[in-house]
């Protein structure tokens, strides 16, 4: 089963590039080193208050694919520095 998620999320205290860029990086090692999950910026890497991020997940049980993106979501909700707007799941 693979299971992708595409989440649109805003950075309102981002007054530039560089600054959306550092939170983003820091979003995306902490997700990779505590979930082992593939994440990417996917769109609006040139709007500095606005981002939408790729997570996919592989796995043999359909439950398991759920849980670890459901807790990467939850853990990208945890940071004040971004809100997240629209999630999208899709089985591929």
């Amino acid at each position: 089963m693979i299971l992708l998620a595409e989440i649109e999320c805003f950075i309102y205290e981002a007054q530039s590039l560089k600054q959306k860029r550092s939170v983003i990086k820091k979003v995306i090692t902490r997700i990779q080193n505590d979930y082992n999950i593939a994440i990417s910026e996917m769109e609006y890497q040139d709007l500095w208050q606005r981002t939408k991020f790729g997570l996919v997940t592989i796995s043999s049980d359909k439950v398991q694919a759920e849980r670890v993106i459901n807790q990467a979501v939850a853990m990208i909700d945890s940071f004040p520095e971004i809100e997240r707007t629209i999630t999208n799941f899709d089985w591929l």
